[in-house]
Formats: structure tokens, sequence, C-alpha cells
């Protein structure tokens, strides 16, 4: 998730004020500090917009038991050390990392920081103060893929990928096996452009995508660059990470939103209380975590029962789209009829199903 033109600079809210970080220590001694390192800008509208959106309800609800600071633009390299050890060493007692990419670099400072506790957001190593959480956008992909095989009419739908890591596979896989579902015929094209945020980028594969025949195009990157390319050529698209429909009304079917306050207010309450232990969370539709925005009105009733239905088979357990059987591309069965592939494979999972081209 590299960004160019990093800014390092971090910014501090609290219930009633706004502060540089480094002001802090104008707070009462007894206050949590919490650090954020985001991916992209606030504003990106989009993966690191949610992420901040959560921080705020987290500050909004304690007041001034805590203040929410943040870096944004950290790139997913060696310079993400830094950044997060700056964070540690300026008395943040809680450090949420929130991509993918940050992983091997939160672990390396919370090493030197045994009385600091982190949070890696989509990762998979933990310590005794490391916990790893994540949301299972795949339930969301599943819905946005049901509505993309009903509603397309040329057979062929298209999914912007930003990089090869469990979570973009899964969401490929879950759109591809739930379009799939309701249309067998269905042809998913796929295109990875390397980068989490860069809209010029996130346009030139959309356009790619709708050369290709795609008249329903999703992207699992972070700006609304996909859906405004679809919005000029009459197409339809979904937001990533939160409602888009400002950017695109007319093409803007729906949107998985991310919703990460209440996990980040229940780690710092837990702070707070003395409870923090490292653990492993994975939210969903049923904790709130996963939510589709509300439908375009172009959506026919029948689409928007279908989906619907997908998201209360989610929440109530009787539908899960990784139920076998399921082929990879090459046509080799993966999981057998009737088996459910458990959590622990999903978070590894590194191939495609059968009927993505593309990657």
């Amino acid at each position: 998730m590299t960004l160019m033109n990093r800014r390092n600079f971090i910014k501090t809210v609290s219930a009633t004020i706004a502060l540089p970080a480094m002001a802090a220590k104008s707070f009462g001694a007894d206050t949590l500090k919490v650090g954020f390192a985001y991916l992209g800008p606030v504003g990106d509208f989009g993966w690191t917009w949610a992420h901040d959106k959560g921080r705020k309800f987290m500050v909004d609800q304690l007041g001034g038991k805590v203040v929410g600071d943040y870096v944004e633009n950290v790139a997913e390299d060696a310079s993400a050390v830094p950044v997060i050890r700056d964070l540690a060493q300026s008395g943040h007692n809680l450090i949420f990392t929130t991509s993918f990419g940050y992983m091997d670099q939160t672990i390396q400072v919370a090493k030197d920081f045994p009385k600091v506790m982190f949070e890696h957001c989509t990762g998979f190593k933990r310590a005794d103060n490391v916990s790893t959480y994540n949301s299972r956008f795949h339930e969301g992909r599943a819905v946005l893929g049901t509505i993309a095989g009903m509603m397309t009419k040329t057979g062929t739908i298209g999914y912007l990928g930003s990089f090869k890591v469990p979570e973009v596979v899964m969401g490929v896989n879950a759109f591809t096996l739930s379009a799939q579902a309701v249309n067998p015929n269905v042809k998913v094209k796929l295109v990875m452009i390397d980068s989490w945020f860069d809209p010029a980028k996130e346009a030139a594969a959309t356009e790619t995508l709708a050369n290709l025949g795609c008249d329903i195009i999703t992207s699992h990157t972070d700006s609304p660059a996909t859906l405004q390319v679809c919005e000029q050529k009459k197409l339809y698209g979904f937001g990533q990470g939160a409602d888009m429909s400002k950017f695109a009304p007319n093409a803007h079917l729906t949107a998985i939103e991310d919703i990460w306050g209440p996990y980040y207010l229940s780690r710092a309450n837990a702070m707070l209380d003395g409870s923090w232990k490292s653990t492993d969370t994975w939210w969903g539709f049923k904790e709130g975590s996963v939510v589709i925005s509300p439908y375009n009105a172009a959506m026919p009733k029948e689409v928007a029962a279908a989906a619907d239905k997908i998201q209360a088979g989610w929440k109530d357990g009787s539908y899960n789209v990784f139920t076998g059987p399921i082929a990879d591309q090459s046509g080799a069965e993966k999981v057998a009829k009737g088996v459910v592939m458990a959590d622990g494979d999903l978070a590894g999972i590194d191939w495609f199903v059968k009927g993505v081209e593309g990657a």
C-alpha cells in the first residue's frame, strides 16, 4: 500500500479541541493516548477515511478520557518503523497500525516497547502486546457479487484489485462465487494495480476493464476513481469502505461500509479498565463492522431482495459463500462439496477460484 509524497505529521483530536500531537501532554496525566498509523490520507473517502471515522467515534464516546493521534500517508515499508516508534516514544499506550503491510514493522517496534499495546489490522502475527483485528469484508463482497451477477447485461463483470494479499484474494473469490451462484455463465475480469490509493492508476485500470466488456465493476482500492469512470461511461459499480454515492449517484449501486468505531472503543475501554489482552478479532455483518449502504433506486426489487437474503444469511449463519465444491482457476478441487472453508484457511488464501480471468 505504498504512497507517493508521504506527509509525516500527527494530528490530535479530543472531545472538544484539536491540538498537535506533541501538545497532548496538556491533557490529564491519566488520559489514555491512542495512536493510529494510516496508509492513505484521511480524505481518501475510503479505507483511511473509515478508520479515521472510527477514531473520532472512540474519542467522542470517551470524552476527556482519551486523546487520539494519527499519522497519515505512512508507506508500507521500512519507513513505517520510525513512525510507529515515534508514536510509542511520545507516550501513546495503545497504537493501531491500520494496514496489512505494517505487520512486521509493528512486531519489530512492539518488542522494544513491552508496556505499549499494539493492534495490527488485517495481519496474522501476534505477541503478548500485539493484537490483530480484521473485518469480514468478503461477506460484503458476496452481496456485491450477487447484485452484479443478477444485473449484468454483458455477462462480464470486473474487479479492480490492489495487491495479491489474502484480504483481496478473499474478496475476489467471494465476489466471483456469489456472482456464479446466480449467473453460472458470468465472467469476472481481474486487474491488479499494486497500489491501494492511486486515483490515476485506478481510473486507468477501470478503463481497461470497461474495454474488456465489463458493465459492472467493483474496486478493492481506496479512492472513488473507479466509480467516477463508471459514471462517465454509464456503467455500474460499488463503493469501497464507505458510501461513495455522492461521487457517482447513477453508477453507485451500493457499497461495503467499514465500521471500525465500536472496535476502537472496546479496545480503548479495555486499556482504561486494565482488561486489555492480546486477541485476534474478526467481525462481520453479525457484529456490525460490515454494513451495506442504501441501494441505488435503479436496482430491481428482486435484486435488492436477493442481496438482503445474503446479508441475513451471514448474520444468522445459514449462508457462507466459501462452501464447497470450490475449484481453483485450473479446475482443481480445493474445497469438497459441503465443506466450509475454515477461518485459518481463508486468512492465508493465495489462490483464485475458477472463473476469475486475469492476474
